[in-house]
């Protein structure tokens, strides 16, 4: 059963202690706080925010509360933050000398200063129980600061190993995962995008392999792995195939964002014509009846032109047509309202068809279907 207690803490106490191991995160409270586990984000408050803390503190006005969740009794260090992060870190980072404040650091300040700034008390409640009372914990708190992302939650309740090293992959502002797919995946390492990406595409994976999978359970399934080397080997082999195939210099703008991960499963073991497709690709970029760019690549491996959202024909264009047709279907003969007709191209897109008036004929909806479906 889940329990959650309030405690006081002063400043002083909290950074008591106080040390920043980069990669190994980073702890206070002489050792039993974990303020950045390895698998939360860097420290991301600017110099503004930093200030407000420092400000509030000195002036006596109250810090919004904080959370910390009690680890199990053998871990090394018992607590760690839930939510609080930046707001600890900017007062750690102060009294450890690390910034100012209009002009002063922390050992500049007078003793009574200093004093009060170490002898603000801070309210913190600290919450005990099962995973899956955790999680919903996080989801109901209202989330002071800077609001943490889903991924970053599930970092949390899923802490291990496994987390610590896949960060160590995907989650740092400079990470191989970055280096390797700015290009090609959307989002920041830092807000955990790459990461999620990363675990979305293995879970789908072994989904496509008859594994039921997501990106939640293959988390709980893999917490305590002494690495994340499977998922770091899959995310690069994805990439270094979407790479190989096509050519970044010439179409960057068309492959960032697309699910590399179900194209590398349905096509690596292929042996791709990558000349012709990189021709391909050029000229239906200069295509102006493919509204979706980012289809391109999608339809040049798979065929569908649902990928492209080819351009339909406007309202003007079919009512002429549809009063030219004097309201009759060409294919079945039979008359219907404007409303249930839809324009159709006469010459089909793939064989050079335009959407131009010449090439428009309005067709019932049952007909229209049916010719869609040959």
């Amino acid at each position: 059963m889940m329990t959650i207690k309030q405690i006081s803490v002063t400043v002083g106490e909290i950074t008591q202690g106080y040390v920043n191991n980069e990669e190994q995160g980073v702890r206070g409270y002489n050792g039993l706080l974990d303020i950045r586990p390895p698998y939360q984000r860097e420290f991301i408050y600017n110099d503004k925010e930093q200030q407000a803390v420092i400000n509030t503190v000195l002036k006596g006005y109250p810090l919004n509360v904080m959370y910390w969740v009690k680890r199990n009794d053998d871990a090394e260090c018992p607590y760690e933050v839930m939510d609080g992060q930046q707001r600890t870190l900017s007062l750690c980072e102060y009294v450890a000398g690390k910034y100012s404040f209009e002009f002063k650091n922390f050992f500049n300040q007078p003793a009574d200063i200093q004093k009060r700034i170490l002898d603000y008390p801070l309210t913190v409640y600290v919450c005990e129980g099962e995973h899956s009372e955790k999680l919903e914990w996080f989801k109901t708190i209202n989330i002071a600061g800077k609001p943490l992302y889903e991924q970053e939650i599930l970092n949390a309740i899923y802490a291990g190993p496994f987390v610590s090293d896949a960060k160590r992959h995907f989650s740092k502002s400079n990470c191989g995962a970055y280096k390797l797919g700015k290009d090609l995946v959307n989002g920041s390492p830092i807000r955990q995008d790459f990461l999620k990406v990363a675990l979305n595409w293995m879970a789908e994976h072994e989904q496509r392999e008859g594994k039921a999978q997501s990106r939640v359970s293959y988390m709980a399934q893999h917490q305590h792995d002494p690495n994340a080397n499977n998922l770091w080997t899959y995310f690069q082999n994805v990439l270094n195939w979407a790479i190989t195939n096509f050519e970044m210099k010439k179409f960057k703008k068309i492959m960032k964002g697309l699910d590399w991960a179900l194209y590398y499963d349905n096509y690596h073991d292929k042996t791709l014509d990558t000349v012709e497709m990189a021709k391909r690709i050029s000229t239906l970029m200069r295509d102006s009846e493919i509204q979706r760019q980012s289809g391109i690549i999608p339809y040049v491996l798979t065929g569908d032109e649902r990928h492209l959202d080819l351009r339909a024909f406007p309202e003007d264009i079919k009512l002429a047509v549809w009063e030219q047709q004097g309201h009759i279907c060409p294919l079945c003969g039979k008359e219907f309202d404007f409303e249930f007709m839809e324009g159709d191209h006469i010459k089909p897109w793939r064989e050079g068809g335009r959407t131009v008036i010449e090439n428009c004929q309005m067709l019932c909806r049952d007909c229209n279907r049916h010719k869609s479906a040959k």
